[in-house]
């Protein structure tokens, strides 16, 4: 249940109110955690960003698989499986095979 009636829930507008905010609201949307030890420091957790500070970007819930051939093997794998099965005829693996 929304609490407060004069914020909306709509994506839309949200979307919008994010992309055409003025630069003092973005600066909160830019915003890091600090460190352990810059946290211990200064008592904060969070900081804004400004210019030429020193960030670290972490991606944890992407994950890019390194090894191309592997997956390029597991895929004809795969089609070589369909053949066997009736799946493709000769010329739709000539053809898969050749792109």
């Amino acid at each position: 249940m929304k609490m407060n009636r004069l914020l909306t829930s709509s994506r839309r507008k949200n979307r919008k109110r994010y992309f055409t905010a003025p630069s003092h609201v973005r600066r909160r949307f830019m915003s890091a955690p600090l460190s352990k030890e810059l946290r211990q420091k200064y008592n904060v957790k969070t900081m804004a960003i400004r210019k030429d500070d020193e960030v670290q970007t972490v991606i944890v819930k992407l994950k890019v698989d390194k090894d191309r051939k592997k997956i390029l093997d597991r895929k004809a794998r795969g089609r070589t499986i369909a053949v066997d099965k009736g799946k493709y005829t000769d010329e739709t693996t000539a053809a898969l095979h050749t792109s």
